[in-house]
């Protein structure tokens, strides 16, 4: 199967963005990433997913805690920032003595129980310890593009 139509059909689903940070002996390292997935609510547990290529691997593995902050419509900035296009200054906060991004509509603060190698990624899978949360709308992410919601309508079922 051609990696490019592989990459095409993963990107038609659509997806929140996301920016995974960590710290090392005081300095705060961070990925942008849509390989995020909430695993399980007894115990809660959330899984990020970290190519072998990214420099944030080697950060998470040691430090041994992360954190996800769900970005918001506005914050796009941070997501290219975080893919290897910085701009303008990062506003961090502290969420559980841990490094989150000001202003994101979700962090949550982990740290990891288990670690598995499949492919060229790394699955870290991390025991909630904290969260905030802000009313905001998300930032999208569907066929390689930025995406914000228009409206959000309430089905009633």
């Amino acid at each position: 199967m051609d990696d490019r139509l592989f990459r095409d059909a993963m990107g038609k689903f659509a997806t929140g963005v996301t920016v995974l940070l960590t710290e090392n002996e005081g300095e705060t390292h961070g990925m942008t990433a849509n390989g995020f997935v909430s695993i399980s609510l007894d115990p809660k547990l959330v899984l990020i997913s970290v190519g072998h290529k990214a420099k944030f691997l080697e950060r998470v593995s040691q430090s041994k805690k992360y954190t996800v902050n769900i970005l918001a419509e506005d914050q796009e900035h941070y997501s290219r920032h975080f893919a290897g296009r910085p701009g303008d200054a990062v506003e961090f906060e502290a969420l559980a003595e841990q490094p989150v991004l000001k202003g994101a509509i979700a962090q949550i603060a982990c740290e990891v129980v288990s670690e598995y190698v499949e492919g060229d990624h790394t699955l870290f899978i991390g025991k909630v310890v904290d969260l905030r949360l802000e009313e905001k709308n998300p930032l999208l992410f569907f066929s390689g593009k930025y995406h914000q919601l228009n409206a959000v309508e309430t089905v009633n079922s």
